[in-house]
Formats: C-alpha cells, sequence, structure tokens
C-alpha cells in the first residue's frame, strides 16, 4: 500500500502537540497511540522500522528551529481588519501558528477565515520579523511571517479564538496584543497597503 508521507508527517504534528499540551492520562494514551501509527505509515513509507521512526518523532534530534507565526493584513476603504483575541481580550491581525501541511500563504488565508468570517488572498509577503527584536519576548524562538492580503468574501464572524471582529483606522487603532503585533508595525502595513511596490522587508 503506498503511503502518503504529508498525511503521516500531519497526523505525527497533531500527536505531538496533544502531547505537549494534554492533562489529561487518556487524551494522552490516544495522541500515544496516534503517534505510533505515524510511525508505521512513515516507516512503511521510508522501509526504516517503525521503532526508529518513533524514536525520532519522541526526540528530534536536529536544530531547534523558530516557530512561525503568520499575520494577514486586510485592509477596506482605509482601515485594517482586526479581531479582539479571546486568550488576552486585546487585538490583533488574524493569524497564529502555520500547521504542519500548510503553505505559509494557505495557512495565513485559513486563520483569517477562521478568526474573521472574511475570506482574503495572500498577495505579498511584506515581511519575515523575529519576535523578539519586534514584539514582546518569548520563551522560544518565533518568526513573524507579515501577508498583504486581498478581501475577497465573507462577513465578520467571531470564533472560539476571536472576540470581536471590526476595521480600524491607523490613528484609532484598540489595544493591542503586543506579542503578536504592535502599532509600530501596523503602521508598516499600511504603508505597504498604500506602496505595494515596496519591497519585502526581513531581520
Amino acid at each position: 500500500m503506498r503511503v502518503n508521507i504529508e498525511w503521516a508527517q500531519h497526523i505525527a504534528a497533531i500527536a505531538n502537540t496533544g502531547l505537549y499540551y494534554a492533562k489529561d492520562h487518556y487524551d494522552r494514551e490516544r495522541y500515544q497511540q496516534l503517534l505510533d501509527i505515524a510511525a508505521e505509515m512513515l516507516g512503511g513509507g521510508s522501509n526504516a522500522a517503525p521503532v526508529t521512526v518513533r524514536a525520532l518523532l519522541d526526540h528530534d534530534d536536529g536544530y531547534i528551529t523558530p516557530k512561525v507565526d503568520v499575520r494577514g493584513a486586510v485592509f477596506n476603504d482605509g482601515k485594517v481588519l482586526l479581531v479582539q483575541e479571546a486568550g488576552d481580550g486585546l487585538w490583533s491581525l488574524p493569524g497564529g501558528w502555520a500547521d504542519v501541511g500548510d503553505s505559509p500563504a494557505g495557512a495565513v488565508e485559513r486563520e483569517i477565515r477562521e478568526e474573521s468570517g472574511f475570506q482574503a488572498r495572500a498577495v505579498k509577503l511584506m515581511a519575515v520579523d523575529d519576535r523578539n527584536r519586534r514584539n514582546r519576548r518569548s520563551t522560544f524562538a518565533v518568526y513573524k511571517l507579515f501577508f498583504l492580503c486581498e478581501l475577497i468574501g465573507g462577513e465578520a464572524t467571531t470564533s472560539e479564538e476571536s472576540l470581536a471582529v471590526d476595521w480600524f483606522a491607523p490613528d484609532k487603532l484598540p489595544p493591542l496584543s503586543q506579542g503578536r503585533v504592535t502599532e509600530a508595525q501596523i503602521g508598516r502595513w499600511f504603508r505597504h497597503w498604500r506602496r505595494p511596490d515596496l519591497p519585502t522587508e526581513f531581520d
């Protein structure tokens, strides 16, 4: 049977994430079972012993790399789309962690749809920021990918992650979730929206 390696990697990512956050014993057992299944699939797809693959999944022996956060700047009538985060009650560009199996553009388009109800298309990578340089410092390294996105449909809809959805002028921004986005960053994205020919910025 042909093994879909991407599916197996996705299952492994879900299982490892679940194990990291799970507090219930039974949930941990279920995620361990998912990890076993992913190891069997990856082993079959690479001709490696599942026990060897499982050891690699349990202990990443490569370099520790930054997590990837994607954020989308969507504009309409001179205003930027922001969502009120359920986690801290502050406002941010819609976005979040990129999932295994998503492209960067696909990840930000999905996050915008899920958090705000609007549909948007990523049209430009405006910047790659180092969170520890630009935002509140994190306990782990994070690269933040900011995309300029074009509004293509939908309507404002809240979710489990968002308490409110609204549009804001640059001089009337609400209290921002500083770890996610700052006023200075939003100012940069307004410049990119007004001048889409500006080059991508990076730290």
